[in-house]
């Protein structure tokens, strides 16, 4: 066990976690017949096993803490190589924009249920909100198309204004049946409403920056590579920045604020916490993120439909974050992994997977309500005054 701790704490037990972790994704995407991705998810299973009976986890989480800037160095660099391994192939490169989108919109649902402790149950109508705010203003305005990325997680988190009400009035299962309703109400104005197609939809005009369509590949001597690694790029920026913005958030004094009044707030209260403020702040920003995810999906999805942004998938988004662990932003990032792509890879699932994130969030309510990756306490130390 010492040995392993050393191994972990220096430079090498850094870098090795992180070319496995990529020789693992590059197999698993790769894969094609269903035995191959079977044996895939023994062998991550049966290292997951071996690391919790050896006890690596603990050791390899306070590595990660020593060594933060590099593995986040270290995850990006993954996710580069992963793009050009994949440069050609028009499928994994869509599946890694996914996943890439649905993080940043998870990560907002984080801020909101993780942080601030308020039940959003209609992620993904804030989702679409942004994709279908994206696809109006490249259609009928004359505004940069890299504009309408972040007015779509404006308006995103202007339409959550009209929740605010009934959200700090309520708590609980209470605040659950609001968002869940404005997820239904939703989905049905978007199919009887003409302006924004109905339930056929409506065409997202490609995104253009400076010149470069991002609907046409780009060509490198014989090498043609695929449209979608120009949107990944873009999504993988897009993630970065999201992801720093939270996790400066949960260390900064706000972080604190909204810690508190998740914890208690009867108790936030008497120590003169602002609840309703703080409770604002979190759902404007998270659902900010979420919008702005859902333009830059909608550009990449180049169509879009009612049925991208059902409640089944705000069901979705909730599993990922109780799968991967509320508060736990690195967990959100391993969870939206696992969630996206072993349904897309064994097909023999694909038409029973909302199923499957039902009974999940049920299952992890059950027995491990803390997730896969849990949030640590937060611990302050100072000078006594």
């Amino acid at each position: 066990m010492n040995r392993v701790a050393v191994f972990f704490s220096g430079l090498p037990g850094c870098i090795l976690p992180a070319l496995l972790l990529l020789a693992w994704s590059s197999f698993f995407l790769t894969a094609e017949d269903q035995i191959s991705v079977f044996l895939s998810l023994i062998s991550l299973a049966a290292c997951v096993i071996v690391a919790v009976r050896m006890r690596w986890g603990n050791v390899l989480r306070d590595s990660i803490a020593a060594h933060e800037r590099l593995w986040d160095a270290c995850l990006i660099a993954i996710m580069l190589a992963l793009l050009v391994l994949f440069r050609e192939d028009h499928y994994s490169l869509f599946l890694l924009g996914t996943i890439m989108a649905y993080a940043t919109a998870v990560m907002g649902l984080n801020v909101q249920l993780g942080y601030a402790g308020v039940l959003n149950f209609s992620c993904a109508s804030f989702f679409g909100v942004g994709g279908y705010t994206a696809a109006m203003l490249m259609a009928g305005t004359g505004l940069p198309p890299l504009l309408t990325l972040p007015l779509g997680g404006a308006i995103a988190a202007l339409t959550g204004c009209v929740l605010l009400l009934p959200v700090l009035r309520t708590s609980g299962h209470y605040a659950a049946l609001v968002t869940m309703a404005f997820a239904l109400l939703f989905r049905v104005f978007l199919d009887v409403s003409e302006w924004f197609g109905g339930p056929q939809g409506i065409p997202v005009a490609p995104l253009t920056i400076a010149g470069l369509d991002f609907s046409r590949g780009i060509s490198w001597g014989d090498t043609e590579f695929s449209f979608y690694l120009k949107y990944d790029l873009l999504l993988l920026l897009v993630l970065c920045l999201a992801y720093s913005l939270t996790r400066r958030l949960e260390r900064s004094w706000i972080g604190l604020a909204l810690d508190a009044v998740r914890s208690d707030e009867v108790a936030s209260a008497c120590f003169g916490i602002n609840i309703q403020r703080w409770k604002i702040t979190a759902f404007t920003l998270g659902n900010f993120l979420s919008g702005l995810a859902g333009a830059l999906y909608a550009m990449m999805l180049a169509y879009i439909s009612p049925a991208n942004f059902t409640f089944a998938d705000s069901l979705l988004f909730l599993s990922i974050l109780l799968l991967g662990g509320i508060g736990n932003i690195q967990g959100v990032l391993v969870a939206t992994v696992l969630v996206v792509i072993i349904p897309e890879k064994f097909q023999v699932i694909q038409e029973y997977r909302y199923l499957i994130y039902s009974a999940l969030v049920l299952l992890m309510i059950v027995f491990r309500p803390v997730g896969l990756l849990p949030r640590k306490p937060r611990v302050y130390t100072g000078n006594p005054a």
